[in-house]
Parts: C-alpha cells; sequence; structure tokens
C-alpha cells in the first residue's frame, strides 16, 4: 500500500520541480548578468529620453571620442554615434611632440533638456588644452557641434535646474553656475557646496547631479583610508542647489572576486523603477559596469539588493529586445568604418581605405617610426569578459623592407603578433612589448619589444588570433592572452609567450586592453597591408 501511494507522490514531486524551474528558467531567460558589460566602460553617465536610455563613458585618446551607447532594456547595448571625430589642439592628438596616453576626454557629463542633448567634457590635460567643451545634439546619433568652451572642471556633472538655471558640479564639491546661453561661467558663482570627511584624503570625484521630487543629489565616488573604510559610492543631498548638503554611503560592496566598487549614477525606467550603474575595476580588461537596483529609502537613492551588495543579475527593463554589442565582427564590405572601431589617436585619413580593396580594410604606411606605440592609424576594439577571442586575415604582399603589421593585445603593456618585412623575407614573430612616457607631455621616453618567437612566412596571406581570459582567479583565469597563427584560416598553431599577462596601468594608457590592427613603416613609407575581415566571439563562461 506504501508502495502504491508513493509512486505517484513522487511522480507529483518531479511535476512540481520541473513546473519550479520551468518557471526559474521563463523568470532568468533574459536577465542581465554582471558586470553588465564586462569591457571597459569607464565613468559612464546615463540618461533615459522616452523608452531609450543612452550613456556615455571615457576613451581617452582613442578616436573618435566620447562614445554615445543606447539601449532599450540596460542589457543589449550598442554604440550609436561619438561626440567628436578627432581633437585638434595639440600635436599630441596625433603622435606628434608628445602623445595623449592616458589623456584626452574623461567623464563626460550627458543631459536632455528642452528636446536638445548636450554633452559636457574636460581633457584631462594642462592649460588650453583642458579647456571644458560643451556639445549639443537634436539626436543622440549626432551630429554634434561645439557650443562653448571655457575653464577646467575635472570629473564635472552639467546640470539643468526646473527654473532653467545651469550649474556645473565638478571636483570635490564645488560649483559655478552658467549663462543662461552655456557660453561662459557667470563670474562670482563659486561655491564649495560641502567639506569632506577627514578620513577622504583623496579626491572625491565623477559627480554626477539628479533632480528627485524637489531635492538634489550629488552622486560621487570617495576613496576612504581608515580601517575598515573602501572604496565607495557617496551622495549628497540638499533642498537648495547651494546647500546645505547632508551625505548619506549608498554602496560599500566588492563583487564577483574584484575590488569595491564606486563611480557612476542613476537612471529611471518608464515603470519608476530606478537603477544604479556604477563602474568596477577589473584588472587587464579595464573598468567594467555592473547594474543594480536603486531603491529610494528615507529619501536616499540606496544602491544593490536588499544587503547593499551588487546582485549577480537583475531583471531588464524590459523583455524580448534584439541582442546588440559595443564590440563586433567586421568584414569591412561597408563603405564606412563601423562605430564599434577606434583608433590610437587622431588616424591620418588619407593612409587607410574601406574603398580601394572593396571588402578590405587598406592600412598604408604613412609615417617611418621605431614603435608601435606612435604608429599612426592603429584601429582598435574592446576585449570582454569572461574571456573574448579576435582574429584576422589580412595579405601582406605589398609590405615593404622596415615594414610591421599585426595584432595586438594593445596596452602600455603589449602582447603582438607582428609580421616583419626583412629585405624580400617575411617573417612572424611574438613580441612583448612595454612604453615608457613623461608624466607631463606623455613623451615616448622608451620602449622595449621582447622577441619571444619567430617564425619564416613562405605566404603572403596569413591569419592572427589573440584569445583573452579576464575570469577571476578563482576560477582559473589570470587577465591572459594566448596568441596563434594560420596559414589556412582553419588549423592554428599557439605561438610565443603562453598566458601572457595583460595589466592596467593608471600612471600610462590608463585603459583595458584592446585588440590592435596596426601597420606602420619604419624604414620608407609606400607599403600598405590589406585586412580581409575580423572575426570576433566572446564566451560566457
Amino acid at each position: 500500500m506504501r508502495t502504491k501511494l508513493l509512486f505517484p507522490l513522487l511522480t507529483l514531486l518531479l511535476t512540481v520541480q520541473r513546473a519550479m524551474a520551468d518557471d526559474y528558467e521563463t523568470l532568468h531567460a533574459g536577465k542581465i548578468d554582471n558586470p553588465m558589460l564586462w569591457a571597459d566602460v569607464p565613468d559612464p553617465d546615463v540618461i533615459r529620453v522616452g523608452d531609450t536610455f543612452y550613456m556615455v563613458s571615457t576613451t581617452m585618446h582613442l578616436m573618435p571620442g566620447a562614445p554615445v551607447m543606447a539601449s532599450k532594456d540596460l542589457k543589449n547595448w550598442e554604440t550609436v554615434g561619438y561626440i567628436f571625430d578627432r581633437l585638434t589642439d595639440s600635436p599630441k592628438y596625433d603622435l606628434l611632440e608628445g602623445t595623449a596616453y592616458g589623456r584626452g576626454q574623461w567623464a563626460t557629463s550627458l543631459k536632455y533638456h528642452n528636446g536638445r542633448f548636450y554633452a559636457l567634457l574636460a581633457p584631462n590635460e594642462r592649460g588650453a588644452m583642458g579647456d571644458t567643451y560643451i556639445f549639443t545634439a537634436e539626436r543622440a546619433e549626432g551630429p554634434w557641434t561645439i557650443l562653448s568652451r571655457m575653464r577646467h572642471f575635472h570629473d564635472c556633472s552639467l546640470f539643468f535646474d526646473d527654473d532653467n538655471r545651469v550649474y556645473v558640479v565638478y571636483g570635490t564639491g564645488e560649483l559655478m553656475e552658467l549663462k543662461p546661453d552655456l557660453s561662459d561661467v557667470i563670474e562670482g558663482t563659486h561655491q564649495h557646496i560641502f567639506q569632506r570627511e577627514a578620513d577622504e584624503r583623496g579626491l572625491l570625484e565623477g559627480s554626477r547631479m539628479i533632480k528627485h521630487n524637489g531635492k538634489y543629489y550629488l552622486l560621487m565616488i570617495s576613496h576612504t583610508y581608515a580601517p575598515g573604510r573602501h572604496r565607495r559610492e557617496v551622495c549628497y543631498r540638499a533642498d537648495d542647489i547651494h546647500g546645505p548638503y547632508e551625505k548619506q554611503v549608498i554602496l560599500e560592496s566588492e563583487f564577483g572576486g574584484f575590488s569595491y566598487e564606486a563611480q557612476g549614477t542613476i537612471v529611471d525606467s518608464p515603470d519608476g523603477d530606478w537603477y544604479g550603474i556604477i563602474f568596477q575595476d577589473r584588472g587587464g580588461v579595464g573598468r567594467v559596469l555592473t547594474v543594480m537596483p536603486c531603491r529610494w529609502i528615507n529619501g536616499w537613492p540606496m544602491l544593490g539588493d536588499e544587503e547593499g551588495r551588487v546582485p549577480a543579475a537583475v531583471r531588464p527593463v524590459v523583455a524580448g529586445q534584439p541582442a546588440t554589442a559595443i564590440v563586433k565582427s567586421d568584414d569591412f564590405s561597408s563603405r564606412r568604418l563601423g562605430l564599434h572601431w577606434q583608433w590610437n589617436h587622431n588616424p591620418v585619413d588619407a593612409a587607410w581605405s574601406l574603398s580601394e580593396h572593396p571588402g578590405f580594410l587598406r592600412l598604408k604606411t604613412c609615417r617611418a617610426v621605431n614603435t608601435l606605440y606612435l604608429a599612426p592609424n592603429t584601429l582598435t576594439q574592446r576585449m570582454e569578459g569572461p574571456s573574448c577571442s579576435g582574429s584576422i586575415a589580412v595579405d601582406v604582399s605589398h609590405m615593404r623592407d622596415g615594414d610591421r603589421a599585426g595584432l595586438a593585445a594593445f596596452n602600455s603593456d603589449t602582447g603582438a603578433l607582428v609580421i616583419k618585412k626583412q629585405g624580400k623575407r617575411l617573417v612572424l614573430e611574438m613580441q612583448e612589448m612595454t612604453v615608457r612616457l613623461s608624466e607631463r607631455d606623455k613623451e615616448v621616453t622608451g620602449f622595449e619589444e621582447k622577441t619571444i618567437e619567430r617564425i619564416p612566412l613562405s605566404s603572403d596571406k596569413i591569419w592572427l588570433r589573440i584569445d583573452a581570459d579576464f575570469r577571476p582567479a578563482a576560477q582559473g583565469g589570470n587577465d591572459a592572452a594566448n596568441f596563434y597563427y594560420s596559414l589556412d584560416g582553419d588549423q592554428w598553431t599557439q605561438v610565443g609567450t603562453r598566458d601572457y599577462k595583460m595589466r592596467f596601468d593608471w600612471q600610462r594608457f590608463f585603459m583595458g586592453t584592446k585588440f590592435g590592427i596596426f601597420c606602420y613603416a619604419t624604414k620608407k613609407t609606400g607599403g600598405y597591408v590589406d585586412v580581409d575581415a575580423f572575426n570576433y566571439s566572446k564566451k560566457d563562461n
């Protein structure tokens, strides 16, 4: 009798378990896993216009600059434009008379007011090169035009109040009012709106000002040095923009086996839900983005789950959106270069083409230099975690003596597959490179190239591939890059350093490692290579 009852009971339990599993899968099928963007997307500002979220991020010396990304659901993002094509204030941006590594565009503030988009950014430079730009556009995709330039404001936030008065909040709690036409500041309006705490000896940075239910909220990253205190996101709140302000820690959480995170902003959905978007330092891949609930508790925008921690996943704002990405494959069949690409410094437009050999990217030498770090027209894309792979097929038949071309895990410490033309011979080298830069002008004061392995080539077409692994060390990752070549695009041979260590160095490039496609001359110009395709894949586990 017991046996007869047991089987129906087990069947019922299994049915309930399957139903619960199906419900769980349905609920989480479209979830946003954190990091929301496991790629180098630091200093974010995010706004919503209608049903679309728009985001800007720092890309410093990469051009075009100040990428604008769009999403309907906070899960699927795509680059839709750039605020500027290039910066022209100095020959540094052209890799002449110094460089702009780690400088250039920083911490852009994005706003939408009275039917127009506005972006405020200040290059991290001294003198006139560091003057603040204000851009405006009718559409986030552009075109953007320069509205004004004025004195430097560090990590600033543009803010339009309800009475149409306009402010910039910057530095460690400083504020100035702008003229109604945004042409300049109103002299005499400078104010310190709060004083930092005694143990906050570093700058409070990453200002993001919003207004909610009649109150002013300024979000910032706080660096503290007291025992038991960590990098954290803080919020200053006031009933009047001029203060007085009170303070609350709204996030103090490590996540995913990496450090404590802070700096970002909050944004609401069309349904009235709020989200925080905060970045986290993750070594070689750069500074990645996480998304989390923002719960208004006693008038404070508290970030994280109910325990105040960054969650492993959240539900997207809306379901069923098409998959999009900010890093992509490219067969170079378009007449225009895809928005997923950026050049290292300003490109030399006459030295690259998508039309001279349709279906190929042609990179032409235009300046003889002695290192990749000074080479014009290195084309880059972000790398992504947990792991990813990028490869190119390249025709090298038109390289000249002294030319170098290839694919790099590009950063201030670089691992690269370098094809060299030496007289009439071709060789492939896997190299480890590093550069030294002067502190003030970022001038290249020295570099090293260490050849790990050299392979003679007899073919004019070669395939190059870099695999990158950014998983936490506990999961077997270690910011490792591995390098491969092929003579047919099918059979791959590993070459050079195994598990080359990719690094993040804030004192030099201050960016995550990028895929870099390059071709430059060391002797005479006139050579070129044709890149057939860039094939990219990302692994989520």
